[in-house]
């Protein structure tokens, strides 16, 4: 499986995930979320930043089913999913991730034709390869 790159400015997500939590990095002067990480506001420059929970509940805003798999390390797991999601809380940011059945599962254990647009999805976090990661799983109802 890949596992994310942490650098400097990401490096705050991936502690805040290793504990659990959801967390999106803002500015301290201007309060405007921003995502990905970066060190200045692209809203008013300021180099002052901090990092705030989110409530974890979010929507599918897109998704796709790669066909075939575009790695070798994923064939066995298709048809799986990639997602992107954004957030219910900050509607502007938007995180890329997997639903799954449950945090731990494999990534094809959603079936596809539960996937849609807009659907609800909540945050969990899987241990992958020594790395916590955020996933996503459909929200009942």
């Amino acid at each position: 499986m890949l596992t994310p790159v942490t650098d400097e400015d990401g490096a705050p997500f991936w502690e805040y995930a290793a504990q659990g939590e959801l967390r999106v990095q803002s500015c301290a002067d201007c309060g405007e979320l921003r995502f990905p990480p970066r060190p200045c506001c692209p809203h008013c420059q300021s180099f002052a930043s901090e990092w705030r929970p989110m409530s974890g509940r979010g929507r599918i805003w897109s998704y796709v089913l790669p066909h075939p798999p575009l790695l070798p390390e994923y064939a066995a797991q298709a048809p799986y999913n990639a997602v992107i999601v954004e957030l219910a809380d900050a509607p502007r940011i938007r995180l890329v991730g997997n639903v799954v059945a449950a945090p731990d599962a494999p990534l094809n254990s959603v079936d596809p034709s539960r996937l849609r647009i807009g659907a609800a999805v909540r945050v969990a976090f899987a241990k992958i390869d020594g790395v916590v990661v955020p996933r996503w799983l459909l929200e009942r109802g």
